[in-house]
């Protein structure tokens, strides 16, 4: 059995399904959710999205019927029975879903797990997809037309067009390919506004922003081999400049505009850590990077929270480590 019928045999067999993805979600996460939420609502499923993080304010446009619900551990601890399936969308570790990995860990239903990372958990009863994807967004996209399940009209269609648009970084990244413009031509043809859409999620930051990216900006620094480019994001400078988390989402991709930089670093400072986010061009695999530091994610991108360390603690291991893979890449 396929793993797409597979995955069509448990939603035919079940009932109700919980539904979440990965702290401080993305375009692909959010979209991947709420795609799934519309399929299976159209099955006649009781359907929840539960997620631990609230949704980022430049994505809230995608969930117009406010059917995402954010997790309460006072209370939501007790939810997890209620549910036949338990699917985790665009993430790779139980970890990822921060004070619900508890639910998900002793879930005595079935845990499907729907994701384009490396090294998944064997944690899943079902793994639907693989990294030869470009996002979660074109996983869902692809067991839809496959198993013919439900029609993609235009309220499926915004939700892949954003998750796809997302991770592949406005189509640029190296897993875009033309069968996946196909996709993107297809999902607009359906109606989807790539104009709007783009433009709803990049063009409407708040002022606070603006400014915090200016500041982080002015952080930027090179490391002896100058291939190396970090930058570095405090609380102070949030709570300054009246931003949360979500605003920094994309920074450290400014640091691989620089000329020769192969590798890209943020630091952000967390209430009880470091937050690590890391880029990288070519072959250079940030993903072993952050592994080293019980992160994860894909080749060129990737990330790691540290708990306990300071920025100041953790830097200099850190950019040591990041160096040898410039060795090696070069």
């Amino acid at each position: 059995m396929s793993e797409y019928s597979f995955l069509q045999k448990i939603i035919d067999e079940n009932r109700s399904f919980l539904l979440s993805t990965h702290i401080n979600p993305d375009g692909d996460a959010i979209g991947s959710e709420i795609a799934f939420y519309v399929l299976l609502k159209r099955l006649g499923k009781n359907v929840r999205i539960v997620n631990y993080s609230s949704t980022p304010y430049n994505l809230e446009f995608l969930d117009d019927g406010k059917v995402i619900e954010k997790f309460d551990r006072n209370s939501g601890n007790n939810m997890f029975s209620d549910f036949d399936v338990f699917i985790l969308l665009d993430l790779n570790r139980a970890n990822r879903i921060s004070n619900m990995e508890e639910g998900l860990r002793f879930f005595k239903g079935l845990r499907v797990c729907i994701d384009h990372h490396q090294d998944i958990e064997e944690i899943f009863d079902c793994i639907i997809g693989g990294t030869e994807f470009s996002a979660t967004a074109e996983i869902i996209y692809d067991f839809i037309k496959k198993t013919r399940i439900v029609e993609i009209d235009y309220t499926i269609a915004l939700q892949l067009y954003a998750g796809i648009m997302t991770d592949t970084g406005s189509f640029r990244f190296d897993r875009t390919t033309p069968h996946l413009h196909e996709i993107a031509a297809e999902l607009i043809s359906a109606g989807v506004d790539p104009t709007e859409v783009y433009d709803r999620i990049y063009n409407q930051f708040k002022f606070g922003r603006v400014k915090l990216l200016g500041e982080a900006l002015s952080t930027v620094e090179l490391d002896s081999t100058r291939q190396i480019a970090y930058m570095t994001v405090t609380r102070d400078c949030l709570d300054k400049n009246n931003s949360t988390e979500e605003d920094i989402d994309g920074f450290v991709n400014y640091c691989l505009t620089i000329r020769n930089v192969k590798i890209g670093i943020l630091f952000y400072e967390m209430d009880d850590g470091v937050k690590v986010s890391f880029r990288s061009k070519g072959d250079v695999p940030v993903n072993k990077l952050a592994g080293l530091f019980d992160g994860g994610g894909h080749t060129n991108a990737a990330g790691a929270r540290l708990t306990g360390v300071t920025i100041a603690g953790i830097k200099d291991k850190i950019i040591t480590e990041a160096q040898k893979f410039i060795a090696y890449s070069n």
